[in-house]
């Protein structure tokens, strides 16, 4: 057992076989602590500040709790580790000790990240931590370095994307509870891969929802997409934030995670002097120094403002890096033609270039989705700073059929964007099953137990894909069929167009790490070209002894021949997406100074500067 001495929110037994119950509730005048089986009520005596705490006698690990807030009704702890029976059940006393065998890791810079976005519940037919276990060895082995998992906290039922959860600090309990997540962190650390959680800071989920019983979480100050803004600035905001950044080095400390991904912290509204992101970048700075080991915070945001990767010390919020949804949304276009919804501000290669070069295209430029300025420069920020992709969750899960893009644009389209974004020069993120071009959708699901917050999910998904115009009827997401067809097909992954799209991902991770400018990330070794007619990006990437690597990316639907535009090297071909092994029509060659290619595909050549 591990008696803390720093205080610890829940529940914490001690050695003696006591267990120490500590909890925010500011809302409350009087707390008691409701121990079940056999039953044990003791009172909590303040602790300022909002807090409550007590020891309670003979209660080792695995008993099941509850609070009783002023003599009312008794509900789960907010900072609850295990919810064993789901959101309504009462919470559970967890060990936090575990019998770790990772103290050789030592993390990863996030320039050495390759991310895999999973999510535990479809990952694999189990749905479970353990069952992920087994699939690490082959992730290692095309080259992923970091697996990155959807949120985990606490949602209710078994069936959610985690962007419902409503226990910030409890993994969710039909995935295996916080001992099995304990256990794939370990294992993954053990395989050389490094674990980033997906969190969510900006809401919570309405079903099972306790904590604003216990103190002033929400704020009419701000809205949000899902209402009522997490109270980050008004009164009685500093337990607030404290609660949720206590919950977000949890996670680091005792769990062994090695980054965290904020989830759309642009919807986190905070006019204080210190934004809750910077004090949450200080305080994970001084866990890293304090662990030995790097430690990420990964901001998805939407606000193009290079401040949110800008150091702490130069007055920025100092996240390690941002996704770029940017060079998506030009990829897809080029990709696909589609312009609805938000792609109307994307197309042409013009766009793609710009990504390349600058990472956001929208740096202070008119938007006309948004019918106004959008964003601010980032140029001369390392690459580093940013996570690309051609697919995640949203990009996939938020199309009516959840379509992967091998479906929606076809094979070698497939092949062209695994390319454009491997070889980035970038923090590049797989979506699950995009190594291997599978063939399930990934659907939108949920299993919530109350009618009317279904209905409102179906109308609320309903009118969230009336801008894209897109043909037929969604999935209704409280199905379990939804959740089912969502499994990758593990059984598929190694055999025809399949294993080609592997083995082709697993050649691009090889180069990527293998060839010297490939590893570089900063700016000043990347240079663009572009041309519309044939539609090509060229991306030009130096080391520092001059070697090269050129990357060409042709979207058009015919074959070209193409002179190379930069002739300060002697070419050579090192990759043809079109090339049999891969599944393509065939590589179509080229010279030290022209490249043929087949239609929607790419060309990988390398060169020695000229003397």
């Amino acid at each position: 057992m591990t008696d803390l001495a720093a205080p610890r929110l829940g529940a914490t037994p001690l050695r003696d076989g006591s267990c120490r119950f500590r909890v925010w509730a500011p809302s409350a005048d009087r707390v008691e602590v409701h121990v079940l089986a056999p039953d044990v009520v003791a009172p909590l005596e303040p602790l300022g500040d909002g807090h409550h705490g007590g020891v309670v006698p003979a209660t080792a690990a695995g008993r099941r709790y509850r609070y009783r807030l002023d003599g009312g009704e008794e509900l789960p702890d907010p900072a609850s580790s295990l919810q064993p029976d789901g959101v309504a059940g009462p919470s559970q006393v967890v060990d936090p000790d575990f019998g770790w065998s990772d103290a050789g890791w030592r993390g990863l810079p996030i320039d050495e990240y390759v991310l895999y976005e999973l999510h535990v519940g479809t990952f694999t037919p189990e749905g479970t931590f353990a069952a992920i276990v087994p699939r690490l060895a082959a992730l290692a082995e095309i080259g992923i370095t970091a697996i990155e998992l959807m949120p985990v906290a606490q949602f209710p039922g078994a069936r959610n994307w985690g962007y419902d959860g409503v226990f910030p600090y409890a993994a969710q309990h039909s995935y295996g509870g916080p001992e099995g997540l304990k256990q794939l962190v370990d294992a993954c650390h053990v395989t050389g891969l490094a674990v980033c959680l997906d969190v969510v800071l900006n809401h919570l989920g309405p079903e099972g929802n306790v904590l604003p019983r216990f103190g002033p979480v929400f704020t009419d100050r701000y809205r949000t997409p899902w209402g009522a803004a997490i109270n980050m600035d008004d009164r009685g905001s500093d337990g607030v934030r404290a609660f949720l950044i206590g919950c977000a080095l949890r996670w680091l400390e005792e769990f062994h995670i090695d980054a965290l991904r904020l989830d759309a912290v642009d919807q986190i509204a905070d006019a204080s002097a210190t934004h809750v992101l910077a004090e949450l970048a200080d305080a994970v700075a001084a866990t890293s120094q304090r662990a030995g080991r790097p430690l990420h915070l990964i901001a998805e945001s939407d606000l193009n403002d290079p401040r949110m990767i800008t150091p702490r010390a130069a007055g920025g919020l100092g996240m390690t890096a941002q996704w770029s949804g940017d060079l998506h949304h030009s990829l897809h276009v080029l990709l696909t033609g589609e312009r609805d919804g938000y792609y109307a501000d994307f197309g042409g290669t013009a766009a793609l270039a710009k990504a390349y070069r600058e990472a956001f295209v929208y740096d202070g430029a008119r938007s006309a989705f948004r019918g106004r300025r959008h964003g601010a420069p980032a140029r001369g920020v390392d690459g580093c700073r940013f996570v690309v992709f051609s697919q995640t969750h949203d990009q996939v899960g938020n199309r009516m059929l959840g379509d992967r893009l091998a479906a929606t644009a076809g094979f070698e389209a497939a092949k062209l964007a695994a390319g454009a974004v491997l070889l980035a020069p970038f923090v590049p993120l797989l979506f699950m099953g995009e190594e291997h071009a599978e063939p399930a959708p990934f659907l939108y699901f949920t299993s919530h137990e109350g009618s009317e917050l279904a209905d409102a999910v179906r109308r609320g998904r309903a009118e969230e894909f009336a801008s894209f115009r897109w043909a037929g009827e969604p999935s209704d997401p409280q199905s379990e069929e939804t959740f089912r067809r969502s499994i990758l097909h593990w059984d598929e992954r190694s055999s025809g167009v399949h294993g080609q799209m592997l083995d082709l991902h697993r050649e691009l991770l090889r180069l990527r790490r293998d060839l010297a400018p490939l590893r570089g990330l900063h700016p000043r070794g990347v240079d663009v070209a572009r041309a519309d007619d044939p539609p090509v990006v060229w991306l030009l990437r130096r080391d520092e002894r001059g070697d090269a690597a050129l990357l060409c990316l042709h979207f058009g639907t015919e074959p070209c021949r193409l002179s190379v535009p930069f002739r300060d090297a002697a070419w050579t071909v090192l990759l043809d997406s079109a090339d049999a092994r891969f599944g393509g029509p065939g590589a179509a060659g080229g010279g030290e100074t022209e490249v043929c290619l087949q239609p929607q595909s790419f060309v990988l050549l390398g060169g020695e500067r000229h003397a």
